[in-house]
């Protein structure tokens, strides 16, 4: 069952299987600190990070978007879903923390389509990945809103 902006709704519960591992660095996140702004020490100088009881530099709170934008990639881009990438516009976001991304994590995310329903022809999906070591330790459950404008 399609909305009338081409999502097909029962992808709703659906769950998708782990990206592959995906290794953070300590340079990638001393750029993406710099990028947003966080100038705490603890995200660019390792020996700020132990000091406070990490066991390397540690990611700014929004870096796990990166992690979860790459599982979210599977939904949008499957062909069965419906989902024409150039009318979506991203709605909300939200981050829960386990603990921070710290460089040398070896991460995966498994993306749940929560919900998809329809408001006045746009399809409004409701995503949460959940992002976790490969041993399992989970570290984010990112939330997002993805909005689907109606074609014309």
């Amino acid at each position: 069952m399609s909305t009338s902006s081409g999502i097909d709704a029962s992808f709703a519960g659906r769950a998708y299987p782990a990206t592959r591992p995906y290794e953070v660095g300590r340079e990638e996140l001393r750029e993406f600190a710099e990028t947003v702004g966080a100038a705490h020490p603890a995200h660019s100088d390792p020996d700020a990070a132990r000091a406070l009881g990490y066991p390397d530099v540690i990611a700014p709170p929004t870096f796990a978007v990166k992690i979860a934008q790459m599982a979210d990639r599977q939904f949008v881009t499957d062909p069965a879903a419906g989902i024409d990438y150039s009318r979506v516009v991203h709605g909300e976001q939200s981050f829960t923390h386990h603990r921070p991304i710290v460089a040398g994590d070896r991460l995966e995310a498994v993306l749940h389509v929560d919900s998809v329903r329809e408001v006045r022809g746009t399809a409004m999906v409701t995503t949460r990945n959940e992002i976790r070591t490969v041993a399992g330790e989970p570290v984010s459950t990112v939330v997002s809103m993805l909005v689907v404008r109606a074609a014309g």
